[in-house]
């Protein structure tokens, strides 16, 4: 599977529930998810909001292309390796494909693991 490494470093935010959604600036990665119990926020770590308990140091990984979603075993497929290598993953999952966050310390490691896998990682292009 080939895989975009996007080119920012991410932060894993939790606010409260009924706190507003911040006004984002984000052009290449931003996840929101809101429950009854939090709101969850990837993002760039310079947009991180100021009210947000946040997990810094996080890079991304998509899978290249766009899945359907009658496709199985592609988590797993990115997952097993990374398990085995004792990586932690925050795994988020679009409409059109998956993405993987590695901590930044791990990042190689975690290259190391998926490629031993097969997996393939290319760098994403600066944005203009």
């Amino acid at each position: 599977m080939l895989l975009d490494l996007l080119r920012e470093t991410y932060a894993i935010c939790r606010l409260g529930p009924a706190v507003p959604l911040p006004d984002f600036h984000c052009h290449e990665f931003l996840c929101v998810v809101r429950t009854e119990t939090e709101l969850s926020v990837v993002c760039p770590e310079s947009a991180v909001p100021s009210l947000a308990t946040a997990d810094h140091g996080w890079r991304a990984l998509r899978v290249a292309g766009t899945l359907s979603l009658s496709e199985t075993g592609i988590l797993a497929s990115l997952a097993w390796p990374l398990a085995a290598a004792g990586i932690p993953i925050f795994a988020v999952s679009t409409y059109a494909t998956d993405y993987l966050l590695i901590p930044h310390s791990r990042l190689d490691a975690a290259l190391h693991a998926l490629q031993g896998a097969g997996h393939i990682a290319a760098t994403v292009p600066s944005l203009p």
